[in-house]
């Protein structure tokens, strides 16, 4: 069971510079390292040669982070990424929880160790959908699922010393404080400064781990944030606002359910 610490409700922050948290641009920057992206992250895709574009066969277009990936052709990340799906079957209330699968690759590199697994539930009918190496969270999102009737969610799991100078086991509030963590990277998940937008959010511990949620409106979308190892995970569960009003309560179960393992 988890533990209730505080409840706050809607931050607001009228001067960004007070924000301490820096994000060394932690999801466009690297995405761009990937792919050599040139100009401000709008630029012209550049391949390393014709091998690689021929093995590539890239032309992508898509939408932002909070988007369905567009009718571009999506690369997923990773040797076994998607293929292993993690998925269990439903129970006897048609929810099925999903872990990631100790097999499946997509860590960060040379001297990083494998990623810390999580989990969550959703209802029966949720699907992983593509990853696109264009999209605007690059190759720190690790993870998509989708409901075209209720809603969508992705994960991003990106490491620490990115935007933290934090040596050793990181936590959630080596980080910083919950409205500090949801000032510098609220944008990077909804796509704009999330001044104004957050109508609350909560402290929870859960297995000896803290997680910071958060809502905000608009866009709807749920926010759980938390740090294992050396990496900072953050889980975002969003919908229209007419799925919102009527699959509110199952996208906040699906929000509160993520734990990393």
């Amino acid at each position: 069971m988890g533990t209730l610490f505080t409840t706050s409700s809607y931050f607001t922050w009228r001067n960004p510079q007070l924000n301490q948290i820096q994000t060394k641009g932690f999801l466009h920057e690297r995405s761009t390292e990937k792919i050599g992206l040139r100009g401000n992250g709008a630029g012209q895709l550049v391949f390393a040669g014709r091998r690689d574009a021929l093995i590539s066969g890239l032309c992508l277009i898509s939408g932002p982070v909070l988007g369905f990936p567009g009718d571009a052709f999506a690369v997923k990340q990773g040797l076994l990424a998607g293929r292993i799906p993690g998925l269990s079957g439903p129970d006897n209330r048609g929810w099925r929880t999903y872990r990631r699968p100790d097999e499946k690759s997509g860590g960060h590199g040379v001297g990083w160790s494998p990623i810390t697994p999580y989990s969550f539930i959703v209802k029966d009918g949720w699907e992983e959908v593509p990853i696109s190496i264009a999209d605007l969270g690059g190759t720190e999102i690790d993870l998509r699922f989708a409901n075209s009737q209720e809603g969508r969610l992705f994960v991003i799991v990106a490491p620490v010393l990115r935007f933290a100078d934090l040596e050793g086991d990181a936590t959630i509030e080596k980080i910083g404080p919950p409205e500090k963590v949801i000032s510098a990277f609220g944008p990077e998940v909804i796509g704009e400064n999330v001044e104004g937008k957050v109508l609350n959010s909560q402290v929870i511990e859960h297995s000896g781990r803290t997680y910071y949620q958060y809502e905000l409106e608009p866009p709807h979308v749920l926010i759980t944030a938390t740090a294992a190892g050396n990496r900072l995970y953050l889980f975002s569960v969003t919908a229209s606002g007419l799925q919102w009003k009527r699959h509110y309560k199952d996208l906040k179960q699906i929000a509160d359910s993520f734990r990393v393992v």
